[in-house]
């Protein structure tokens, strides 16, 4: 019998493992992918590789910089020099900084609602949010009531519309208050969340974050299990099996919804049952389109753009430094991905080089490659980039989100605290499921 199973082999479950290893272990993880890495995704075109999944680092991120270093990786900036470019409120402008050129009320409008919610995001327990002060309140609206309230114009309406996209891929209306203030703390302020220099997309890892997962797992060597789905699980007070394996204790390091897949017996309890129900992934289809040469760093754009208007939200230089392979990397988010999912691949690919030639010029239109990835399609994860909670799920179910029940204990970066939502997330998560177990 094992010591342990882990379930999934993303940065958690990996992180998992290699904690539990090293405390001399009898461990395994199963993952129903015939690759690890979750929900990052290194793809080859030509001339070197994309990710079409999670692909950023950034400060205060210590773990996975940390793990990064460790396992003998590095980092290289985001290209983040040139104009960028904002259409927002019915007005294009191009810009250097942080901050796009806008009336001077929006502006002001956009920063005492962002202090506001700072400051409240910053009263939220990042262990327990559901004992914030006003927690019951805060959880029963919705991001997009709280923003009603604290947002007066109609371009900085537009501008937090835009935000909740990109960082939740999901609509305000859609997720809790709550739960997004938790998560504006857990990453160290709005600012953090959505920066590039200084932020969340400050740095890239050479060669993809994917080979981070891949150089852990091939530190656990056989131990890790590619192409075995769980989907029943038996456990009892003393021992957990699924399909041929017995272990001890099991580490869960799957998202909300595909824990929700499994089948357990006993059934889990309700809170956790129903704290499943409420937490559905955000959705995302992210695309890499190849160029040539990186002709907008020529022109003097940095690559970089946002939108209030197009489908093609948020797009980045996702190239190196040395510009090989050229990419644009942008992403289709929240409403604009569920509208894109129903067209035709062609369809959908002429839609994105539309928005690109808009932002970038004719270049735009003519790519070297075109490689996209709709996460909601991805069987074992159905979504990206995490999971969000919908009103009244924290005050009533938060409490499950953590607590083992038996011998089950879970990961994944939902449930972690710092950086939740992040890479970073993960690991910690990992790590304290680990943590748990060996106590």
């Amino acid at each position: 019998m094992l010591d342990v199973m882990v379930i999934g082999a993303g940065f958690a479950g990996l992180s998992a493992a290699r904690a539990l290893v090293d405390a001399g272990k009898d461990v395994a993880v199963v993952e129903a992918r015939d690759r690890v890495g979750g929900r990052t995704l290194n793809v080859e075109v030509p001339g070197g590789i994309v990710e079409a999944g999670g692909q950023w680092v950034g400060p205060g991120q210590d773990r996975v910089l940390g793990l990064i270093a460790e396992l003998g990786l590095s980092t290289y900036p985001t290209h983040d020099s040139g104009l960028h470019l904002a259409e927002l409120g019915g007005r294009t402008t191009r810009y250097s900084g942080r901050i796009p050129k806008l009336n001077p009320v929006v502006l002001a409008d956009i920063a005492q609602a962002q202090l506001r919610l700072d400051r409240a995001a910053r009263r939220v327990p990042l262990e327990a949010p559901w004992a914030a002060p006003g927690a019951a309140t805060l959880d029963a609206q919705t991001f997009a009531t709280w923003l009603g309230r604290h947002v007066r114009t109609r371009s900085g309406r537009a501008f937090f519309q835009l935000v909740t996209e990109a960082v939740w891929c999901a609509d305000p209306a859609e997720l809790s208050a709550l739960w997004a203030q938790f998560y504006i703390h857990s990453g160290g302020g709005l600012d953090s969340l959505i920066n590039t220099t200084g932020g969340a997309q400050q740095d890239r890892v050479v060669g993809g974050t994917q080979g981070a997962a891949q150089a852990l797992a091939a530190g656990l060597g056989d131990r890790v299990r590619l192409g075995t789905p769980v989907t029943e699980l038996e456990w009892t007070a003393e021992r957990v099996r699924a399909g041929d394996l017995e272990a001890r204790r099991a580490i869960i390091a799957l998202p909300p919804p595909a824990v929700a897949r499994i089948g357990f017996s006993p059934a889990l309890p309700a809170d956790r049952a129903q704290l499943l129900q409420r937490m559905p992934m955000g959705w995302t289809i992210k695309v890499n389109v190849g160029y040539d040469e990186p002709f907008w760093r020529t022109e003097g754009m940095s690559g970089q753009a946002n939108s209030d208007r197009r489908a093609l939200g948020t797009v980045f230089d996702g190239g190196p430094p040395d510009g090989a392979p050229a990419v644009l990397v942008g992403f289709l988010e929240a409403r604009h991905a569920q509208a894109a999912a129903r067209m035709a691949p062609k369809e959908r690919r002429d839609l994105v080089l539309a928005d690109l030639t808009a932002y970038f010029g004719p270049r735009a239109a003519e790519p070297a490659f075109y490689f996209e990835q709709n996460w909601a399609e991805e069987e074992y994860t159905r979504g990206c980039y995490g999971a969000f909670a919908t009103p009244a799920t924290l005050t009533r179910f938060g409490p499950a989100l953590r607590a083992p029940v038996g011998p089950l204990h879970w990961a994944g970066t939902e449930t972690a605290t710092r950086w939740a939502g992040y890479i970073d997330g993960a690991i910690e998560s990992g790590r304290r499921a680990a943590e748990e177990v060996l106590r």
